[in-house]
């Protein structure tokens, strides 16, 4: 069913009165008729503005473990994880899986359950769900594993992480390890043994990472280097060719992609709460220092519909240069040319706003479905 939406201001170059038509899954020219019997959405006082495109998301791991030790059905999970995703205007979504070497939560057998039930959920997710495989660079023996997936087209990005070298150096510190300690499932000592024999292998790390980059590149499959320790950390992805970082830890790190024009990704509840809990540089300084190009969730959905109003209200950026942030910008970062944007030929993703007086989502459209309504009186 065809979608026609008047009387809101749309978010083109910059927020103008105009209407929008859905035709399918797709966006009509901006002068289009509505076709007959199309639904319409009354947008007065609303935004309307292309849907979000989140690189990073990993809170729908608390959809399946809410509690340390207490699991729920993944597909139950995923749908429920889908639901608040539409509701924040999320229409793209990489859900962050994280292969470990830790058993539990992170390990092998839940990272292969999410890959295939993410695929096979996927038709019927309003949003449109990805696979982002967050590789823990220790996690050595999984590297054949994850080169057969790059092939056969089963990972939507590859992040490479590493957690290992700050947990080594904590691991005596229950206040530290101890959620890792739980999600694993193993007792402290257990857990910290493990973590020896993993770490004893760190001089096969470099040239793994080497081949599962390379594998990624002959696969088409954009990557992301995360938490870059120092400019030299991003000089040496960047020659792997991974042309994304990911939570530069530091300011030189951060100016060092910039320097080369590579996308910069912080966290939106970063800027949400004024700062980063663990002591990172703030998303909003990068913004408005040119060092943050895209924003995601991390682990709150609900900051990504949020920060570009908290930018644009505190004079960080104008609010198109904002809510690009979380739109164009990790689209285009992904090379996902077919949205981001309110342009004809363009998916029809787009997120219904009431600014006023805290933003929220009033409806959101994927793909040309009404797929999320919080309010029915718009509807015509």
């Amino acid at each position: 069913m065809a979608i026609h939406i008047t009387g809101g201001r749309v978010l083109l170059e910059d927020l103008v009165e105009a209407d929008v038509v859905c035709e399918g899954s797709l966006l009509a020219a901006p002068d289009a008729s509505a076709p007959a019997g199309a639904l319409h959405l009354d947008a007065r006082g609303l935004l309307v503005l292309p849907g979000l495109v989140d690189c990073h998301g990993d809170a729908f791991e608390r959809h399946i473990m809410p509690r340390p030790g207490v699991a729920f059905d993944i597909d139950l999970a995923l749908r429920d994880a889908d639901r608040a995703l539409l509701a924040c205007g999320i229409t793209t979504a990489f859900h962050g899986v994280t292969w470990s070497w830790e058993p539990g939560l992170r390990g092998a057998e839940n990272a292969r359950l999410l890959a295939a039930r993410i695929a096979a959920l996927a038709p019927e997710l309003g949003a449109d769900t990805r696979f982002h495989l967050r590789h823990e660079t220790f996690n050595l023996d999984a590297e054949p594993e994850i080169i057969d997936w790059l092939a056969a087209g089963r990972v939507g990005v590859l992040a490479f992480n590493d957690h290992t070298e700050g947990t080594l150096k904590a691991r005596y510190r229950p206040d530290k390890v101890g959620k890792m300690v739980e999600r694993s499932g193993l007792d402290a000592d257990a857990f910290a043994a493990l973590l020896e024999r993993v770490y004893a292998r760190k001089l096969e790390v470099a040239g793994s990472v080497a081949r599962l980059a390379a594998a990624a590149r002959a696969a088409g499959v954009p990557m992301l280097s995360h938490d870059d320790m120092d400019p030299q950390m991003r000089r040496w992805y960047r020659g792997l060719g991974v042309g994304v970082a990911e939570f530069p830890i530091d300011e030189p790190t951060a100016r060092e992609a910039a320097a080369h024009g590579e996308a910069i990704v912080f966290g939106a509840p970063n800027v949400v709460r004024g700062g980063s809990h663990t002591g990172c540089p703030a998303a909003e300084a990068m913004v408005r220092a040119g060092l943050c190009t895209i924003l995601a969730s991390d682990y709150y959905y609900p900051a990504l519909p949020l920060a570009p109003f908290l930018l644009a209200e505190r004079g960080a950026a104008t609010f198109a240069q904002a809510w690009a942030l979380v739109s164009r910008a990790p689209a285009e970062a992904l090379g996902l040319h077919d949205r981001g944007r309110i342009a004809a030929g363009l998916r029809a993703d787009l997120v219904l706003v009431a600014p006023e007086p805290q933003p929220r989502v009033v409806a959101t459209v994927a793909a040309g479905r009404l797929v999320h309504l919080a309010d029915q009186r718009i509807l015509g």
